[in-house]
């Protein structure tokens, strides 16, 4: 669980992205080997969409290998998995299943029902094309109307009734045409028609996402294009954080007023009905080099770290922030320095917290091994009770030992990528402390596919 919440294939401070694959790729396997129920069971669970991906095509891959109630189960759990993922994920999974050769009754009918829930097939039909050709041909559909005309013989058709359609059509040679599409597939045509860039982007405005808003926002600034402006207030946390984290120290410092209550505001929303609901919290937040993360992932585990400083602030009634770094700035902290876990844990325990969340990478080195000698000391000789509950939040896979990297075994360790997913993953790190077993683990993971199947209806 803590690997599907984390890892995603792609390069770590510490470990190369062939390393994150076979690693990965190892985990998937012995899962699915040994716990096949438990394996699909995840799909429940706060996975990213990388493992998401990957526990649906396995599955389907080995159906064979599962008895009737099992393929049951998975198939609920597949059907409900694939409407929460962005559409591009799903056809590349459907991509995927096509270049392995999977193309049994299950495989097809599950395909089938996707594509007829799709709210506007034509829509996608457009914007990807190529995939819901490959999805059409690979689930032995005829699809209705002009969608099988427009994907097969694109251009022989004189006009569509279909409105994108026929939109598409027209943007072949009408440059105001190409400004009704999606800004994916509005680019091609404007680089086709050879359009200006800041012209393009002033006249695409009303076409974007919230998030491509939020891409785009700094190169259409540097063009003087101020049509496209996002609305921070409305973006999710993590995501928000990254985007701060991009910004230069000096526009951080300018816009100040602005980030941070943008960052407050997407706190409050994830917290929700659990806000100033957890008493004295203290944080202990790393900054260290080590959470630049890498080329693929830049800057990663510091956006979550970020991320998880206004939200723990927003559920806590008392709380204080230690950054590895000695900053008392959240908004201009940068990756920096060495990883003195062990001091700041200490700073965090004398303050006599109810509650120490500790988001990092693990790799404690300054010095080596402090912080497990400090949490492990603490566990079994001056805190018996456990009258303060602590929890080490950890947002990068360790390829090495296929989990997350681990501070001391007396205290719970959880994989984090997105800090809206942290109070529930705080109460399923309980599960890595060691008391509580596989019993419990089942019991768990029952109620929340419950839940997560409930959704659905």
């Amino acid at each position: 669980m803590n690997a599907a919440i984390t890892a995603t294939g792609q390069r770590e401070f510490h470990s190369a992205t062939e390393e994150q694959g076979l690693s990965l790729d190892f985990l998937h396997d012995y899962l699915l080997g040994n716990y096949r129920d438990l394996y699909a069971a995840t799909l429940a669970l706060d996975v990213n969409d990388h493992n998401a991906v990957l526990i649906v095509r396995n599955l389907l891959v080995t159906a064979g290998e599962a008895d009737l109630e099992q393929r049951r189960a998975e198939g609920r759990l597949i059907a409900r998995r694939l409407a929460l993922l962005p559409p591009p994920r799903v056809y590349g999974l459907f991509m995927a299943l096509r270049r392995a050769r999977v193309n049994n009754r299950r495989t097809r009918a599950i395909m089938r029902e996707w594509l007829a829930a799709r709210p506007d097939l034509a829509f996608d039909a457009v914007k990807y094309r190529g995939a819901v050709k490959s999805a059409v041909r690979h689930a032995h559909l005829s699809p209705d109307g002009e969608l099988g005309p427009f994907l097969f013989t694109p251009h022989r058709q004189a006009a569509y009734t279909t409105p994108i359609l026929e939109t598409w059509r027209r943007a072949h040679y009408e440059q105001a045409a190409l400004y009704e599409l999606p800004y994916t597939v509005a680019e091609g045509f404007a680089a086709k028609h050879r359009v200006a860039r800041a012209t393009f982007l002033e006249r695409i405005a009303p076409r974007l996402t919230r998030l491509e808003r939020l891409r785009l926002q700094e190169s259409a600034h540097a063009l003087k294009v101020d049509a496209v402006r996002a609305d921070l207030t409305t973006m999710p946390l993590t995501r928000l954080a990254s985007y701060v984290l991009a910004l230069s120290t000096e526009d951080r410092v300018r816009r100040r007023a602005e980030l941070t209550a943008a960052l407050r505001a997407a706190a409050r929303r994830a917290a929700g009905d659990e806000a100033g609901s957890w008493g004295a919290t203290v944080a202990v937040l790393d900054d260290s080099f080590s959470a630049y993360g890498s080329g693929q992932k830049r800057r990663r585990p510091l956006a979550v770290a970020l991320a998880c400083h206004f939200l723990l602030e927003a559920l806590s009634t008392e709380y204080t922030p230690l950054w590895l770094s000695g900053r008392t700035d959240a908004l201009l902290v940068n990756p920096y320095g060495a990883t003195p876990l062990g001091e700041r844990i200490l700073d965090g325990l004398e303050r006599g917290p109810g509650r120490l969340v500790i988001v990092s990478d693990g790799w404690d080195n300054s010095p080596p091994g402090l912080a497990g000698e400090v949490l492990r000391i603490w566990r079994t000789r001056l805190d018996l009770d456990h009258t303060c509950a602590v929890v080490h939040l950890n947002p990068v896979y360790d390829a090495a030992d296929f989990d997350v990297r681990r501070l001391a075994p007396t205290v719970p360790t959880a994989g984090i990528r997105d800090a809206e997913n942290l109070v529930a993953l705080v109460e399923l790190a309980r599960f890595a402390e060691g008391r509580t077993g596989i019993v419990e683990l089942r019991a768990h993971l029952a109620r929340r596919v419950e839940r997560f199947l409930r959704e659905d209806t």
